[in-house]
């Protein structure tokens, strides 16, 4: 009997070797074809897609050298927007509220290749950041951090370590109600994006910086919430930032960047912030949205400034107990994944 057994699951396990090693090679063999087809365009979305992935970027040089992939990148960026957030331009309406006019507003998006969503917070003071402080191993999912809280809507927030999707610590800097809770340095091209108490959208780079500058930086310019996220553009990442700053746009190289599913943050004139959350990667029949679509979007919504924070699986949106937008990860369709940060709407005081 006992052989019977073992001689039973030997061919189970055959059978589920077998079935993965040919998804494995028409897998790959997928993409030598799509890589090495006659569509130019198709191999730079591509590789300029998959390299904004967390754990997929392997593909791109399972069939692609790194100067071919830099090359790609390169040719597929966007231009350097070096102009410093002008906080004289945003005239911050605090409270100015009626029953026409609520705090949140939300609106659908529809693109070429995704749908999404759009939300106007017209009270910037209730924006700030939720954490998970003191770190441990494990995140939470957004609708903890916003519940806990007392708050009634959130997005995912800034860079963090997202191995075995447990989101249990930030990377770069992180603030909460004026406290900084953690500075972890090392990588290329990062930017404090957050909130001052002026409660005016910033956007600043810290390249170059070390733990005591950033410590004067949150002080000096009074950064009361911020996260964190990366600009580098190489065979390792394929990350962007800034997508309008003081009302001018960013332009594109090539393509301008992949599609995935995004979170970006903007602020309008009148100091409303914007909070846009897109879908991909295969969910609801959509790649992606574009660099240039958070552009566009988010000028089309009157941002005078706007950032992209971190998107992939980790893109998802909340609000009043609902999950407007979820991970594309099968398993946390109804949810997110473990997050350490999250910008979120408080209702009262």
């Amino acid at each position: 009997m006992a052989k019977k057994i073992f001689k039973t699951v030997g061919k189970v396990f055959s059978f589920i070797g077998i079935f993965l090693g040919i998804v494995l090679i028409t897998l790959y063999l997928t993409v030598v074809l799509f890589v090495h087809g006659p569509s130019t365009n198709a191999k730079d979305l591509f590789v300029t897609t998959i390299l904004e992935t967390g754990q997929l970027k392997f593909l791109a040089s399972l069939v692609l050298n790194k100067d071919e992939i830099n090359a790609i990148v390169s040719k597929n960026s966007l231009k350097d927007l070096d102009s410093e957030v002008d906080t004289g331009l945003i005239d911050v309406q605090v409270g100015n509220f009626t029953t026409d006019k609520e705090l949140v507003e939300v609106h659908e998006i529809v693109g070429n290749n995704f749908a999404g969503k759009m939300m106007v917070i017209n009270d910037p003071s209730k924006v700030s950041v939720a954490t998970t402080y003191p770190w441990g191993e494990y995140g939470k999912e957004l609708d903890k951090l916003v519940l806990e809280n007392h708050a009634i809507a959130g997005i995912n927030g800034g860079l963090y370590r997202s191995d075995a999707n447990k989101g249990g610590h930030p990377l770069g800097v992180t603030v909460s109600n004026g406290e900084i809770q953690d500075i972890s340095l090392g990588y290329t091209g990062l930017y404090l994006i957050g909130l001052d108490t002026d409660n005016i959208l910033r956007i600043i780079s810290l390249d170059g910086k070390n733990k005591i500058d950033i410590e004067k930086l949150v002080k000096e310019e009074h950064i009361r919430d911020a996260v964190a996220f990366q600009e580098e553009a190489s065979d390792k990442n394929n990350h962007f930032v800034k997508l309008i700053v003081n009302g001018e746009k960013r332009e594109l190289n090539g393509l301008g960047s992949g599609a995935n599913p995004r979170t970006a943050i903007g602020q309008r004139k009148d100091g409303a912030i914007l909070f846009l959350v897109t879908d991909g990667r295969g969910k609801n029949g959509h790649l992606g949205a574009t660099a240039s679509d958070l552009i566009e979007i988010m000028e089309e919504y009157g941002a005078v400034n706007a950032a992209n924070l971190d998107g992939g699986s980790s893109s998802t949106m909340y609000y009043k107990d609902e999950y407007l937008m979820t991970s594309v990860t099968f398993y946390y369709s109804n949810s997110s994944w473990r997050l350490p940060t999250a910008f979120i709407v408080k209702e009262g005081e």
